[in-house]
């Protein structure tokens, strides 16, 4: 293998090529052993074929250490390869960015003049970012190892393949993490640059999808001095947030943790998530100083996963041996770039085989004005750079990274991570992430081929964190300026047993301070905080004014009787409800007088008409069935209709004097009784509760009846029912009125609509029931509760407060607190709320329709085995006999004939049939024996 170095330090002893080339021109091609200048490439029968390929990055970098010998090692095994590009070799050309984005630009342009069919690298995004758009014009693929950023993913930059992960997939693992640790605010520590910028925009938006945000972004220049560092820290450190997300580069971001180490923000309650560049440093060397690992203890960190395999052990024991090595130890960029050399001569492989030509031509766009130094000429498009391009996106293969395969977006597929936790001299695996499986303690490779589960994803080992603690950390605290939170209280001028002002401390009481403040109480950390009164004490404030200014950060939060309310939760975030609230509607009400039709109410028309039919119907079915047996069901036709009747409607008393004597009779009859029995008793004890109880009445039945009327309403002043009525239900304003106090209510109330009062009030549950037993329950509710909501205390937007104090409110209410705290501010003689509506003690038939269903059912049964039964005697009473030629009837007077008879012999005694059945089979006998003793003689 031949390789032509171009480096601009000291460090390589080709110092002579470059000073030749600047006497030259900056753009004057190098030369290159085994490369012609000629439109294509030939082979001869004596000397291999030579490709160039090109590499750039910088040599003298973590990255760098790692990649080049990884590099060197994959040309010297492919071009060993019999079974690889057979015939040809690949000549490898190395510049060196040198850690610059203008020199690595600059050396990327002389490296597209060496004619190269394909390019590894850069490690930079930045100038990736820059020589994409060389490629795309020079039709030349470029294979980066090291280039995470990303926007390179984007459909302008055509030729740019990414051989490692992106940072897309990386900053949604950080996003998973911080929701399965439940935070919800961080901060980024980052580069200013290409790749520190997009990384952390994709990390916001991850965050977003999990309802959680970078709190502040905290950027500094590349090559910042340590004061500069120190100065961000020393910022980030009076925020609220402690976790911090640190994407840097791998050769500097070190200086990040030991500056943080001394201003000790590496103890307890603290968090730190560094991405992949720490793991690349640490994994270079063999060993780390102690030192180094004691500024990085606790520290959560995410490498690439690469899936240990045969060639991966392999590499690992070729690595001892490599004349090229240049670092004790390698990362996992070695094995993605020892991966892409070997991606590029498969590629190249196949399209030599696919008949693929390589050569090179002039680049008509490019036109050099006179007197340039450019030298734009020597940049010449590869001809099958666009074949070559789609073969390396179809390849296929396992390298020592891993599987080798591009999805449309040209990322590699199963992008996967380890999580690290680094503690004591080492590191500990604590997990995986991939973006199939999310988080999990199983490597990806054994999930990619089995349907997830809950047992094996969102899941990881324990961590010890910064300060030796295996607690999870809040992730947050107060901010370190000594300001309290400032909450503020509606200064109410009414129901001042909710809130109120207190010459006490803290300034206020009542029950919504005693709810938070047992609350807070509940924490596992102090807050400090001052309440401030809202309003002048004459008027109860707007409560949705106190909410806007919450909202716009001039109070942190406000406590008191808040309702939660759709437009609210848009601006401020609420805690859970600690009191249930509705709107309702109080009005006057009047005693009903007793109605002497008061003993028809008990039942629905439905119900008293089904029951009636039911009487009949059943009189009716007893008296069929035992209308042949018993005596006491026989007569004149008038007097059974009578009989039928009178049975009826004397089983409601149970009365009945006739007595049942066939077996269906009385299983019918007993049924029959069970129904009644029901009946009456519920009958007795409807009618009972309501003559017993008192009956109001009141002109308006509820919501619906006081939107239709024209009369004034009255609403509590502040209130949101006021908008809600005027929006939602659309309630002409001039309706209206509004009411501070108690006291206005109950005079609006009096007064009416027709003397400059309310006809009802629209209002909470909580003021509602409080205002009733205020006013020896003189007013009622009536209808429904119309809404449903409750109340809770508001915070800023996204405020871990609101969060923590949810957990509280519920357990003050599982433990019983909260109920104590409201029986001792709320207590009050309780009176029945609302009007007690005759229709609720109504019986339908929906009660009752089973009792029916199951007495209908016997007496269909009983009907048709007494009318089988009876059939059955008829067909042997009058025995089907063949009528004369001469005495044919016609068909439909035999059948009313026949008719006439059944019908003559079901009104007869069944004892009277029975009889004659005897008689006649008597007869049939004595005939019988009669023939057999005295035989006819012949003739």
């Amino acid at each position: 293998m031949k390789v032509f170095w171009i480096r601009r330090s000291g460090h390589w002893v080709k110092t002579k090529v470059m000073l030749f080339a600047l006497f030259i021109g900056m753009w004057m091609p190098f030369g290159v052993i085994g490369v012609s200048r000629n439109t294509s490439v030939s082979v001869s029968s004596s000397n291999p074929r030579v490709l160039n390929l090109g590499v750039l990055f910088t040599l003298d970098s973590v990255i760098g250490r790692s990649a080049q010998p990884a590099i060197l090692a994959a040309v010297d095994d492919v071009n060993a390869n019999n079974n690889i590009l057979p015939g040809t070799k690949l000549n490898l050309i190395l510049h060196d960015t040198n850690c610059s984005g203008f020199l690595g630009t600059v050396e990327a342009l002389q490296l597209m003049e060496d004619e190269v069919v394909a390019a590894i690298g850069p490690q930079s995004s930045g100038i990736a970012h820059v020589i994409s758009h060389v490629i795309n014009e020079l039709h030349i693929p470029l294979l980066s190892f090291g280039a995470t950023d990303p926007a390179l993913s984007a459909q302008q930059y055509q030729y740019f393949v990414r051989t490692t992960q992106s940072d897309y997939f990386q900053m949604n693992a950080i996003a998973d993490m911080v929701d399965y640790f439940g935070w919800r605010e961080v901060v980024a520590i980052f580069v200013d640059d290409d790749n520190g910028r997009s990384g952390i925009s994709v990390l916001s938006d991850a965050l977003a999808k999990k309802r959680a945000k970078i709190s502040y972004k905290a950027a500094f220049p590349p090559g910042s001095l340590n004061s500069e560092i120190s100065e961000l820290l020393v910022s980030i450190n009076l925020m609220e947030s402690r976790v911090y997300v640190v994407h840097v580069n791998p050769d500097t971001g070190l200086s990040v943790f030991s500056i943080a180490k001394k201003l000790q923000m590496m103890g307890s309650g603290y968090v730190w998530i560094a991405t992949d560049w720490l793991p690349s440093f640490l994994d270079s060397f063999e060993t780390i100083s102690p030192e180094v690992m004691n500024q990085l203890q606790g520290v959560l960190a995410l490498r690439h996963h690469t899936p240990d395999g045969d060639l991966k052990k392999n590499f690992v024991s070729k690595w001892r041996n490599l004349k090229y090595k240049k670092s004790p130890n390698f990362n996992s960029y070695a094995l993605y770039a020892y991966d892409s050399v070997w991606l590029a001569a498969r590629a190249l492989d196949m399209f030599i085989k696919e008949g693929g030509n390589i050569s090179f031509s002039n680049d008509p766009k490019l036109r050099e004005n006179n007197g340039s130094m450019l030298h734009l000429k020597s940049l010449r498009v590869f001809n099958g750079g666009e074949q070559l391009l789609q073969t390396i996106k179809r390849t296929n293969f396992t390298g020592i990274s891993g599987q080798i395969q591009f999805g449309d977006d040209r990322n590699l597929i199963h992008p996967a991570y380890d999580i690290l936790n680094i503690g004591g001299t080492g590191s500990r695996r604590i997990g995986y992430w991939s973006n199939y499986s999310g988080l999990s303690t199983i490597a990806p490779e054994n999930l990619y081929t089995k349907p997830l589960n809950a047992s094996s994803t969102n899941h990881l080992y324990s961590v010890i964190w910064p300060g030796e603690v295996t607690t999870i950390p809040r992730g947050w605290v107060f901010p370190h300026n000594g300001k309290p939170l400032q909450i503020v209280v509606p200064n109410r001028v009414s129901y001042k047993a909710f809130v109120s002002k207190d010459q006490n401390p803290p300034g206020v009481k009542g029950y919504c301070i005693d709810v938070f403040e047992a609350a807070i109480n509940l924490l596992p950390y102090p807050v400090p905080r001052i309440y401030i009164l809202y309003g002048d004490g004459k008027d109860t404030p707007e409560y949705n004014d106190l909410v806007y200014e919450v909202s716009q950060n001039k109070y942190d939060a406000v406590v008191g009787d808040i309702t939660i309310v759709t437009n609210r939760t848009k601006i401020v975030d609420f805690t859970q409800p600690f009191m249930e609230s509705g709107l309702v509607v109080v009005t006057v009400v009047k005693e009903e007088k007793s109605s002497p039709w008061a003993f028809l109410r008990p039942f629905t028309i439905q119900m008293w008409v089904v029951t009636a039919i039911f009487f009949i119907f059943v009189g009716a079915v007893v008296w069929i069935l035992e209308h042949r047996t018993n005596e006491e069901f026989r007569g004149p036709p008038r007097q059974q209709l009578i009989t039928i009747f009178w049975f009826s409607f004397s089983t409601m008393f149970f009365s009945h004097k006739e007595n049942t004597v066939s077996t269906l009779g009385r299983l019918v009859l007993i049924i029959w009784l069970f129904v009644v029995l029901i009946i009456n008793s519920s009958y007795t004890a409807s009618l009972t509760s309501i003559l017993t109880v008192q009956q109001l009445t009141s002109k308006i039945e509820g919501i619906d009846s006081l939107i239709s009327s024209t009369d004034a309403i009255g609403v509590q002043e502040g209130s949101f029912a006021l908008n809600y009525l005027i929006d939602e239900l659309n309630i002409a304003a001039s309706r209206i009125v509004k009411l501070k106090n108690q006291e206005e209510y109950v005079d609006a109330l009096r007064r009416g609509p027709g003397n400059g009062g309310v006809a009802a009030i629209v209002d909470e549950l909580p003021y509602v029931e409080l205002f009733l037993a205020g006013t020896n329950c003189i007013f009622r509710t009536v209808g429904q509760e119309f809404t449903k909501s409750g109340w809770g205390f508001a915070f800023q937007r996204d405020s871990p407060l609101a969060v923590d104090l949810s957990t509280a409110i519920l357990q003050l209410s599982e433990n019983g607190d909260l109920q104590k705290i409201h029986d001792k501010w709320l207590s009050r003689t309780e009176c029945s709320m609302s009007l007690n509506q005759v229709d609720v003690n109504q019986l339908s038939l929906r009660s009752f329709w089973g009792l029916f269903l199951i007495c209908g059912i016997a007496c269909f049964v009983a009907l048709s085995i007494f009318f089988f039964r009876v059939l059955f005697q008829y067909r042997r009473f009058t025995p089907e006999t063949q009528p004369e030629v001469g005495e044919i009837e016609p068909v439909r007077t035999r059948r009313l004939s026949r008719t006439t008879s059944f019908m003559h012999f079901v009104d007869k005694k069944e004892a009277e049939v029975k009889g004659k059945l005897k008689r006649k089979s008597s007869d049939n006998k004595q005939a019988s024996q009669s023939s057999e003793g005295h035989p006819d003689s012949p003739p």
